[in-house]
């Protein structure tokens, strides 16, 4: 079953392949030259935990940054305990910062669909909420073009049986989550979480991405 999502989507990426996104908002300037910011993308992904988002893009070639943070709510400056409170709209997410000269944006998408499941409403696995809800914050008109496209895609191509249930919104605000979320699988390898539920989405990841994997 695995190995058919694993076409289904794949087939889905070449049929997109040839789309990209150029604009590119809020991304720190000072630590590239002017060639390199021509080449950075960014966009924010939600697919439950954001450190297990975090972890798994770390791991993928072109990506130069990946920030946990909350998106998608009402709330301004909220805090971890707020966001998991439900009261504020927000969802976990990691704001993606990527190199479109190396990784494509549905290359991303792929990725992003592929080690999640989209199609569980404010829930991956025993992480049940809203904040833990699948969501594609768009910074331009072409990204949610595409992600809108490849949602359809992956409908059509009835690889769940059941909907996708991503939400695809343009972003409003990113608020950037507190320091001890950043690079969180790293910093806490044996730490339960991470070895049961982090751990095998890289695994995942690498075994089907394994030509995308960064070089370190």
């Amino acid at each position: 079953m695995l190995n058919f999502k694993i076409l289904c989507i794949f087939s889905i990426f070449v049929q997109l392949c040839q789309i990209n996104c150029f604009s590119v908002d809020e991304i720190n300037t000072n630590t590239y030259t002017m060639e390199q910011e021509a080449k950075l993308d960014t966009i924010i992904l939600g697919a439950g935990c954001f450190w297990c988002v975090e972890a798994v893009f770390q791991q993928l070639n072109g990506v130069e940054l990946v920030v946990p943070g909350y998106a998608g709510g009402f709330t301004t400056n909220p805090t971890y305990e707020e966001v998991c409170s439900e009261s504020t709209g927000h969802a976990e997410v990691a704001k993606i910062t990527f190199d479109n000269s190396k990784i494509s944006l549905s290359k991303l998408l792929e990725v992003f669909f592929m080690t999640h499941d989209p199609t569980t409403l404010n829930r991956q696995g025993n992480d049940v909420g809203t904040q833990y809800r699948s969501a594609i914050f768009c910074v331009n008109n072409e990204q949610y073009q595409l992600a809108k496209l490849f949602k359809a895609k992956i409908d059509e191509s009835s690889i769940w049986p059941n909907p996708v249930v991503t939400e695809i919104e343009m972003l409003d605000e990113f608020y950037e989550a507190e320091n001890y979320h950043h690079n969180y699988y790293n910093n806490n390898k044996k730490q339960g979480y991470c070895q049961y539920v982090i751990l095998p989405k890289i695994e995942k990841f690498k075994k089907i991405f394994s030509s995308e994997i960064k070089v370190k």
